[in-house]
């Protein structure tokens, strides 16, 4: 579980892709104090495992699936990352519900100055789309942020200069792709709302949303 408050700017040493997954290598600083074997980290907002470290330099695997949802398989030697580890148990909640799953990648349509901060424009697939209300939160390239603006198929979100100089926003342009996680307390309302209904179509089972009451569920 992750918070969307970035820890620091990591660099792409490598992306060494196989047929079916890649080693994925990469320096940092600040995220090395307590870095374990085993341990997530989120790498614009993708959740990864640690599979080897040496000094401020750690790997991690990124298999197929990643690479179908995410715009990890876009990245190339000297990409700056947002890095985050796992939220400590004793630690400041500051953002929202992070789990590092990405449902699906936005493109910036847009960035525009307005005094101190800067307004991004994103388009969005109708699957997330669905999942967003202004004022709610959203993670994007692993960056906790509150969708200010909702038109048709694009959200806006307006950025602090802290945000801007501390993550890899700061380095985007129009065109470039983002990472999209919906706040997952909407998704699982969803899902809830429409159990019955889902759990028809996909599969032959007899049980049903008024069994598992029943049965006292």
């Amino acid at each position: 579980m992750f918070t969307g408050i970035i820890e620091e700017l990591g660099t792409v040493i490598s992306l060494k892709r196989g047929s079916q997954s890649a080693v994925l290598t990469m320096q940092g600083k600040k995220i090395f104090d307590d870095l374990a074997l085993g341990d997530s980290v989120a790498v614009n907002g993708v959740c990864l495992t640690v599979k080897s470290i040496n000094r401020n330099i750690f790997q991690a695997d990124v298999m197929n699936e990643t690479f179908h949802r995410s715009s990890l398989g876009e990245l190339k030697r000297g990409a700056k990352v947002n890095l985050e580890r796992a939220m400590a148990a004793n630690g400041r909640f500051g953002g929202h519900m992070v789990a590092g799953h990405v449902d699906a990648v936005g493109e910036i349509t847009d960035i525009c100055q307005d005094d101190n901060a800067i307004w991004f424009t994103i388009y969005v697939p109708q699957s997330v789309m669905k999942y967003c209300i202004e004022k709610g939160s959203i993670a994007l390239d692993g960056i906790s942020l509150t969708i200010a603006e909702i038109t048709g198929d694009t959200i806006s979100v307006s950025m602090i200069p802290h945000t801007i100089e501390n993550t890899n926003f700061g380095l985007k342009k129009p065109g470039d792709v983002v990472n999209l996680e919906n706040d997952m307390v909407g998704k699982y309302i969803d899902k809830l709302l429409h159990f019955k209904e889902i759990s028809s179509e996909k599969t032959s089972s007899k049980i049903t949303m008024e069994t598992l009451i029943n049965a006292g569920f």
